[in-house]
């Protein structure tokens, strides 16, 4: 098999290589402009097929339990000391009691599989449907293929209790920014962000400081959203310390609920007393 007869498209459920494999993905199809108002006819349909993404992907991750997710590029190869820092990365997060989840896809994706797989956690695969890509890596335990990028990324946003994001382009760049805008807006609940390879990432920091923050686009606060660290090892403690912060929250709202249930009955006694 050729390298092109190797390159598939996902549909859906649907593989597709060779001469068959189409040229655009749905995503374009259900974005693009059409004037000719048949869009009124079709998109109907359309909705249904997103909903169906909504319950397969809620469906499927419902009982994960408390999970990561790691982004970065696919065009890592295991050579790369991101790559193997990865691996070492997801075998921590295991240790931590989390699942891992990715985009199922190669590079870093593939590393988080990895060592979570190789640890004897749970690995997950969130795929998405694009012209060129390699399909789900064989590390994912638990793959689910996505049409939407949308639907995809609830999917991260939902069921992860931080992300680590390694180096990686414009995909990366998307999921980092997405959950930095969520949690600005208070759509979400505060999570740990955590960029690793403060190298690479300073650049990005130094514009949001400067370019960003000083024109008066966003707030000094904002920018501490997300943490830089140099070492994976330094995310692990990151996202340690997270873990310990929200045990805590956990504990103090069960000793409030306590409080009040207390405070209720004794309430309740104090009427038939009096009565």
């Amino acid at each position: 098999m050729t390298p092109e007869e190797r390159l598939q498209h996902r549909k859906g459920p649907i593989t597709l290589r060779g001469h068959l494999r189409p040229d655009r993905t749905t995503d374009q199809r259900l974005l693009e402009e059409d004037g000719s108002g048949q869009w009124v006819h079709s998109d109907p349909w359309r909705v249904l097929r997103i909903q169906s993404e909504f319950v397969e992907g809620f469906g499927a991750l419902a009982e994960l339990g408390p999970a990561i997710s790691i982004f970065g590029s696919a065009r890592l190869g295991q050579d790369d000391p991101y790559y193997r820092g990865t691996v070492e990365l997801a075998k921590g997060i295991v240790e931590l009691g989390y699942a891992v989840i990715t985009g199922g896809g190669p590079g870093v994706m593939e590393a988080g599989n990895r060592g979570a797989k190789e640890a004897g956690g749970v690995s997950v695969g969130l795929g998405i449907e694009l012209p060129y890509e390699q399909g789900m890596n064989d590390y994912v335990d638990l793959g689910v293929d996505f049409r939407y990028f949308f639907a995809r990324k609830t999917m991260f946003v939902k069921y992860s209790s931080g992300f680590v994001v390694m180096p990686g382009g414009f995909g990366t760049l998307d999921e980092l920014f997405e959950a930095l805008c969520l949690m600005q807006t208070h759509k979400i609940d505060m999570f740990p962000v955590v960029l690793v390879g403060r190298d690479y990432w300073q650049g990005l920091l130094d514009w949001l400081r400067t370019a960003v923050l000083e024109g008066g686009m966003i707030n000094a606060p904002d920018v501490d959203l997300m943490r830089v660290v140099d070492t994976t090892e330094e995310a692990l403690e990151v996202l340690r310390e997270a873990a310990e912060e929200e045990t805590a929250s956990q504990r103090e709202a069960l000793k409030e609920a306590a409080r009040e249930h207390v405070a209720r009955e004794d309430a309740v006694r104090q009427v038939a007393a009096e009565q």
